[in-house]
């Protein structure tokens, strides 16, 4: 195993020369791991980038990987997506500095004493960049949107926590019984299912971005190009060439306005890590992600900004598809995979292996990480994985294993941990696995549609809670894309988003990531951390262990 990651960094080592001699000035790559699932599809190393100022412009630059899948805020649900779309529009709230809720389109709030019941005040100077004012129906009309069944939003579970959210998502009620009320032009009232102490955060993201209803009606693609895009945020949409290029300048309108020193952003859309640390080298890009083979000269550098993200890399296993409707196999795979050596040797800029689902960071009422309470649910051991194999071919009177497909999206990153897994299964479990990529949005329409056997995905937390990422793999779930179901896992679900005692919440969130472990429906690979090399001058980007780089407070000398 040594011998061969040993020649996998020599032949990537010799590859980036190359590219460094051949084509100097590129672009920077954005890994798109999207699933990104962030929940939302996460699209790994948008390396933000951010050049000289051009014709006298504060213009920050940065690269987003690849070509947004939607900005209409519903549809999005990826990082390539929502990471700009963040800085364009705004919700209720907004995460501040602190990393926690705080009051954006809503200068206000109540919240009624059972819990169930927020009423949020609008700002009198909430505008859209076309002059007109946020009121309550906008929300209301992005709210429905998102829950309305024609929609089909991936992200519509997200507002499960509104009253009937569900029911009208599923067919079984009408978008008057969603409890979403507009009491005036500037008051907006939303009843919940049950009390939900993280709803705050929940609402920072931008599947909850209200839709100027009126521009909306008027053009249902109104969010399709830059002439016709409105925004309520720091930034506005100016020109896009899709597929290539996108430009933010700085909106006026914005309530906040004063706040945000930046001229305008540069967006280019190059999905390639060593081209964009070129670009970055030639002073293209003043932020960029590092590539994995060039991490030990750089990692330790003043400029290098290392923060923490709630998310996780991993694989699911089709459980309909031969041989994974066995949960031994399963669990052979999981248990011959080693997750250190990746971290250290293939992924490198210091990342955390993952020997359990849910990632660090994320604290009981006590104060305790859920991880260090859950412990290490997943372990690595070639011995019991053999075993595991060899009985669950017994079980399913398998003389030779059906042949194994491993797939994911293109990246170059991607394509070394698919190749490193693939040599550590035939070392260690005499298996010998094909791999397969396609590009991202071929890979998630694909991956939606059960069409993949063993394939790879990722999850950036949506909002501040455990239960995010858990949800993902109940029964139906649209996240869930293993077609595994279990009854216990379901109600352990239900009743965590209906218990009052936190206390007694947080025991079935880990009785649920224990059980998740069992029947290993998902195999775990490691924990995501956001890893930038900045220029000089560069200062004030916000990135959030949970939520999307913020450019309001961003600045550059």
């Amino acid at each position: 195993m040594k011998k061969f990651l040993l020649f996998l960094f020599v032949v990537l080592t010799i590859m980036v020369l190359a590219a460094c001699t051949a084509n100097e000035g590129a672009g920077e790559e954005t890994e798109n791991d999207s699933e990104g699932d962030s929940t939302a599809e996460e699209t790994e190393d948008n390396g933000e980038d951010v050049t000289e100022e051009q014709d006298g412009d504060n213009i920050l630059r940065l690269n987003n990987g690849e070509e947004p899948t939607s900005f209409n805020p519903p549809i999005g649900f990826d990082e390539n997506s929502w990471l700009p779309l963040n800085n364009l529009m705004e919700g209720l709230t907004r995460l501040g500095e602190d990393h926690t809720p705080e009051a954006a389109m809503a200068e206000d709030w109540d919240v009624s004493d059972d819990g169930t019941v927020y009423t949020f005040y609008l700002r009198e100077d909430a505008n859209w960049s076309n002059g007109d004012p946020v009121v309550a129906d906008d929300f209301v009309f992005a709210w429905q949107q998102l829950l309305d069944p024609e929609t089909g939003s991936p992200a519509a579970f997200l507002a499960y926590f509104v009253e009937n959210g569900e029911d009208f998502n599923s067919g079984e009620a009408s978008a008057e019984d969603v409890g979403v009320t507009a009491v005036d032009d500037k008051t907006f009232e939303v009843v919940l299912e049950d009390p939900t102490g993280f709803f705050l955060h929940v609402i920072t993201n931008p599947a909850f971005f209200p839709i100027n209803e009126q521009v909306a009606e008027e053009n249902p693609d109104w969010h399709a190009e830059a002439e016709s895009f409105v925004s309520n945020g720091p930034f506005m949409l100016e020109s896009w060439d899709h597929d290539s290029e996108m430009v933010f300048a700085k909106n006026d309108t914005y309530w906040d306005a004063d706040t945000v020193s930046l001229d305008g952003v540069h967006w280019s859309m190059v999905n390639d890590t060593n081209t964009q640390y070129q670009m970055f080298e030639t002073n293209e890009l003043d932020v960029a992600s590092i590539p994995a083979e060039m991490s030990d000269d750089l990692i330790d550098g003043d400029n290098v900004a290392i923060d923490e993200m709630g998310g996780l890399e991993f694989f699911r296993f089709n459980v309909e598809e031969e041989p994974f409707q066995n949960e031994k196999i399963r669990k052979a795979f999981a248990l011959a995979v080693d997750r250190q050596d990746i971290a250290d040797y293939v992924v490198k800029n210091e990342v955390e292996p993952a020997y359990g689902f849910v990632s660090p960071g994320f604290t009981n009422p006590s104060g305790e990480d859920f991880r260090d309470r859950n412990g290490d649910l997943v372990a690595t051991n070639p011995e019991e994985a053999t075993e595991l194999l060899e009985e669950g071919m017994e079980e399913e009177g398998y003389a030779e294993l059906p042949a194994v497909t491993l797939s994911y999206n293109t990246s170059d990153l991607n394509k070394s941990i698919a190749e490193t897994m693939q040599s550590m299964l035939s070392e260690n479990l005499g298996i010998d696995v094909t791999l397969e990529n396609t590009e991202w949005n071929v890979f998630l329409e694909d991956q939606q549609n059960l069409e993949h056997q063993f394939s790879r995905s990722s999850f950036l937390f949506d909002y501040g809670d455990p239960v995010n990422f858990l949800e993902s793999f109940i029964t139906d779930s649209s996240m869930n894309r293993t077609d595994w179901s279990n009854e216990e896992y379901d109600q352990l679900i239900a009743d965590v988003k209906a218990e009052a005692d936190e206390d007694q919440r947080w025991e079935l969130m880990y009785e649920a990531e224990e059980l998740l472990a069992e029947e290993m429906p998902i195999l775990p690979l490691r924990y995501y951390n956001q890893v930038f090399i900045e220029a000089d001058g560069v200062t004030g980007i916000l990135r959030h262990p949970v939520g999307y780089a913020d450019l309001k407070y961003a600045e550059k000398e």
